[in-house]
Formats: structure tokens, C-alpha cells, sequence
């Protein structure tokens, strides 16, 4: 089929159909780069887990896992740059002499072509890291190259009460850069989420500055929901949205809500946070494993353990939005297995457009994360594993037509080589005390910038056994470039005394043909007028006429 497209004087329409190369419903993608980054125990990375981040530039892809810092060239997946990630921070002007810090995350932002990070700090010698207050880590990068300079800020997490921020977030948009944390008191308990907001114009300002930081204070779960993700747009189609799970799970319960919040005037020095939303969601559940007597998702392995800790229904990854939409994913229970719902809530109104689940009928899928672009794709990443099967790395490729979303098959990106086991799970069995093995704690997407089409994901797979001593499981990080080709639309809309036929730049190989109605047989005539180029899409100016006009690509 092509796709048609009908005009009249003082009326315009659209009419999707679909490119003979795609069948309805369906993206079709293509693997590009796909190439192995950080290795536990090598390139300066030594912990379990590795909380592997990454996004795609003009020119570079950075990763930043727990350790480690590193810089690849996007054409041929060269490193161009590593350092420890303590030796990063101190490059960036931090004194990190008397920390350790965890939980990195990374954002390249095209509107400013820079670059942010984040991390929290922790005391190493510390028996309960939770009885002390930690500090954010906050930098930004002087240009678009994630390997020169950076400017690094450290201040409190929790400056009115001294809590301890854990599990921190990130999220960028055109106004404001934001960063939240799950914050406990000693003992490791629970007191609820906290956020914090910067006009993202001092950040990038010749000498940046985050004076004018919002700390909107540690809020209770019960309002404000757990685990709070920033949204990240580079469109300017939202601004300031926060999402959270109602309740990532206490006990083996349905809960069956996400919380919305939004920060308003986000780019000023008096932001104000709106009061939540819950928004009711169809039924997601976490599973009750007797380990450790606590609920939460264990996944099998082909050596017949299911001692592979795979947290819980938080928003793990960032929530990501787009023309208006903003796309979230977490794990729940489905039929006995460890399965994925994902979401598209408008941000409008937070009204909830749609919501579905990914499940496979042999293996557990975990640490899912997702991206989408404005010509309807949408991309999931995760790790699968079962009884049968290593933990291995796979995408999900879906797209919007009419407002329906579908998902294509699994697509494997890098399959496990053994059965993975940390050294706490190791030195549990030796003293017959279940101790689980740590994964993840996310995987991460971004969308490049340059050709939207192109999908980047960093998840990590385990890669072999250290053999020197108690064979600890190695987890390798993999990035992997996922290209797609969606059904594009064609849009017209009048202007003056013209219509602009307009198409997205990726159907470069289409010619745009015209008719004057659509009778059989059908007579086809090229349109002589060369396209212009105007950022992602190509357009036609075409003289209204009194008849009725339709339009086609055809190659």
C-alpha cells in the first residue's frame, strides 16, 4: 500500500495508511552498532551492580555505570575516553577524597547541547550509610562533547532533615533540570521521596550556577507516591512532569495507580509543585518470594536458582515524552513470570491514552526502560532470563497508528553466557543463608537527536565467571544502536492561497504523487516540485485548487 493524502479549496485532511514495507501495526528495525562497554572487575568498575546508564550525541555515545566513566565514537564504538568515576567527578571539580558515590545517570540534551549527570554520595566506612546525610552530585558539560570539560556541584539531599537519599533520578526538559531520591532515616527506614528543581539557563550559562536550586522537601509516599521520575522532552511539549508508581509493594498485593505531579514555572527562581494526581491504571502486582521474607521479584536461571534479585515495580528508568505524551514502564507479575506494562499518558491532562503488557511465555523480563520519537515508534529494552536461557538482552519495537500502540516480537541483542552469582549470594550459599544476587538496578534508552529514528540502549548481560577465586559472576554492559522504520504520515494543511504537503525526513527514498480522484483506473502523476528540507521533515507548497486532490508516496 501507500499512503494518501486528500486536498479540496478551503479544506484539508489526512489519511493514514501504510508503506508496503511495514504491515500494519508493526516497525520495522534494523541492529546497527552493538558492541560490549564496561566489564566488572576491568575498566576501573567493581561493583555489583553496575546501575548501567548511557545516552547517544552528535558525535559520542558516554556510558556511566558505577566505577566507571567512558566515551565511545558513535560510528565505530571506539573508546575515546575512561576514567574511574570518583577521578570524573574530581576532574569536574569535586573533592571526592572521603566518598563513594552510586547510582549514576546521564542525559544529553540537544535544545542546549550539553550534557548532565548525577550521582549521590555515600561515608564506605559507614555501618549504616543511611545514619548520615548524603549529598547530589550535579554536573554539566561546557559543549557537546561528553569528553571535555565538565562542572560538577555536590550540596545536601536533604538539607532540612539530614535524611539519606538513595535510588536518585534525573530528568531534563526545556526549562529545568531535576533530580529526586528515595530518602530514608537511620536503619534504613522509609520516609518518602524528595525532589529538587534548576532553571536549566543557570546551568548552561557561561559560569553555571545552581543558586537558584527549589528543594521541595522530603514528601510522604502516601501523596506523592515512591520512586519519583522527572520527565525528559526535548521538544517542548511538556514541562516539569513528575510520575511515580502509587506503591512499588509492601506486601504481595494489586495496586493500581500511578501519581502525577507537576512543577510549574520550572525555569524561574519561584517554581511551585502542584498538588498530586493519582491516576488509576489497570492492576499491577509484585510477587511474594519467601526469600528473605520480603516481597519482591526473583527471576530463574538455567542453573536452576532463582536467587536473582530484579527489585520491584518502581519506575526504574526515566520516563520519557514527546509530542505531548509521556511513555513510563515497569515490571509486574503476569501468569507466574516477571513481565512488563508500559503506559502513554497525555500531559495535558494526565489523562491515561493507553496501557499494555509485554509478557513471553518462557522467560522472566526485568529492568525494563523505554523511549519514544515523534513519528509514532516506540522502543522497549530489558533483560529476559528462565530456567532454559541466560540472562540475555532484548527490544521491543511498537508503534502508534490512530492512537493504537502494537509490539512487535523480542529482538535479541546480546545473549548471557552463564548463570550469574555475586559474591554476598556466593559467601550466602557457603553459609547456608539466601542471600540474592544483585542486577541491574536499570537499563536506560535515550533517542538520537540527529536522526530520531535511531534508538540507543545500554543494558548489561552476565559475560563469565571470575575463575581466580569463588567463581563470581562477570555482567558485561552492552550498547547497541536499534535503527527503525515507522508508517510515516502525510500531513496537509492549507496556507493561504496554498497547501503544504509535508512527510518525515526517513522516507528520503519516497516521491510524492498526486490525483484527482481515485476511480479506477487510478491515474498517478509525479509532482514536479522538489520537497524542502525544514528540520525533520520534507514539504511541498502546491497551489489550492476547486477539485479535490489526493496524495501518495510512492518509491
Amino acid at each position: 500500500m501507500t499512503l494518501f493524502c486528500r486536498s479540496r479549496r478551503f479544506f484539508a485532511r489526512s489519511l493514514l495508511l501504510l508503506l508496503a514495507a511495514s504491515a500494519p501495526g508493526q516497525v520495522m528495525v534494523q541492529i546497527g552498532l552493538n558492541f560490549t562497554g564496561t566489564t566488572y572487575l576491568q575498566n576501573d568498575s567493581q561493583s555489583p551492580p553496575p546501575d548501567p546508564n548511557g545516552a547517544i550525541g552528535p558525535t559520542r555515545f558516554m556510558e556511566f555505570v558505577n566505577g566507571s566513566v567512558a566515551v565511545y565514537n558513535r560510528t565505530n564504538g571506539a573508546s575515546v575516553m575512561r576514567r574511574s568515576d570518583l577521578i570524573w567527578w574530581a576532574n569536574a571539580g569535586l573533592n571526592t577524597s572521603a566518598i563513594q558515590v552510586s547510582d549514576p545517570r546521564v542525559i544529553y540534551d540537544p535544545l542546549s547541547q550539553r550534557w548532565f549527570a548525577s550521582q549521590v554520595d555515600f561515608d564506605p566506612n559507614a555501618t549504616d550509610p543511611t545514619a548520615e546525610a548524603n549529598d547530589f552530585l550535579l554536573a554539566v558539560s561546557t559543549s557537546s562533547d561528553p569528553g571535555g570539560a565538565w562542572k560538577a556541584f555536590m550540596f545536601q539531599a536533604d538539607p532540612d532533615n539530614g535524611h539519606f537519599a538513595d535510588f536518585p533520578t534525573l530528568g531534563v526538559d526545556s526549562n529545568a533540570v531535576y533530580l529526586s531520591g528515595d530518602f530514608y532515616m537511620p536503619g534504613q527506614i522509609s520516609v518518602g521521596p524528595g525532589l529538587v528543581s534548576i532553571p536549566k539557563a543557570d546551568l548552561v550559562a557561561a559560569t553555571p550556577v545552581i543558586t537558584n536550586r527549589t528543594w521541595y522537601g522530603v514528601m510522604a509516599i502516601a501523596d506523592r507516591g515512591e520512586i519519583l521520575q522527572p520527565a525528559t522532552c526535548f521538544d517542548g511539549s511538556e514541562s516539569g512532569d513528575i510520575l511515580a508508581m502509587g506503591d512499588v509493594g509492601t506486601t504481595s498485593d494489586w495496586y493500581s495507580n500511578i501519581v502525577c505531579s507537576v512543577v510549574q514555572d520550572a525555569g524561574t527562581a519561584n517554581p511551585t509543585l502542584s498538588a498530586p494526581v493519582r491516576l488509576p491504571v489497570a492492576p499491577y502486582q509484585v510477587p511474594d518470594n519467601a526469600v528473605l521474607g520480603v516481597p519482591q521479584f526473583m527471576v530463574s536461571q538455567p542453573d536452576g536458582t532463582t536467587m536473582l534479585q530484579a527489585n520491584d515495580p518502581r519506575l526504574a528508568a526515566k520516563v520519557f515524552a514527546v509530542g505531548g505524551v509521556l511513555y513510563a514502564v515497569h515490571n509486574t507479575e503476569l501468569n507466574g513470570r516477571m513481565a512488563i506494562q508500559w503506559y502513554r499518558i497525555r500531559t495535558a491532562d494526565h489523562a491515561l491514552l493507553e496501557q499494555g503488557t509485554i509478557a513471553d511465555p518462557n522467560l522472566d523480563l526485568f529492568f525494563p526502560c523505554i523511549a519514544a520519537n515523534q513519528y509514532g515508534a516506540i522502543m522497549i529494552c530489558c533483560n529476559g532470563s528462565s530456567l532454559s536461557s541466560f540472562v540475555s538482552s532484548y527490544a521491543y519495537a511498537g508503534v502508534t497508528v490512530n492512537g493504537q500502540t502494537t509490539f512487535g516480537n523480542a529482538i535479541l541483542l546480546q545473549s548471557g553466557s552463564v548463570s550469574y552469582h555475586d559474591l554476598n549470594d556466593i559467601y550466602g550459599q557457603l553459609l547456608d543463608t539466601p542471600t540474592p544476587s544483585r542486577w541491574g538496578d536499570y537499563n536506560t534508552l535515550s533517542v538520537d537527536a540527529a536522526d530520531p529514528t535511531q534508538f540507543w540502549c545500554i543494558t548489561m548481560y552476565p559475560s563469565g565467571l571470575d575463575t581466580s577465586g569463588l567463581d563470581v559472576g562477570i555482567w558485561s554492559t552492552q550498547i547497541t544502536q536499534l535503527i527503525t522504520a515507522t508508517p510515516p504520515q502525510l500531513a496537509i494543511v492549507p496556507a493561504g492561497t496554498n497547501v503544504v504537503v509535508s512527510w518525515p525526513l526517513f522516507a528520503s527514498g519516497y516521491q510524492l504523487w498526486s490525483a484527482t480522484n481515485l476511480a479506477p483506473p487510478v491515474t498517478w502523476s509525479s509532482v514536479s516540485q522538489l520537497p524542502a528540507t525544514n528540520g525533520l521533515v520534507f514539504s511541498v507548497t502546491l497551489p489550492q485548487t476547486s477539485g479535490q486532490n489526493f496524495y501518495r508516496l510512492k518509491k
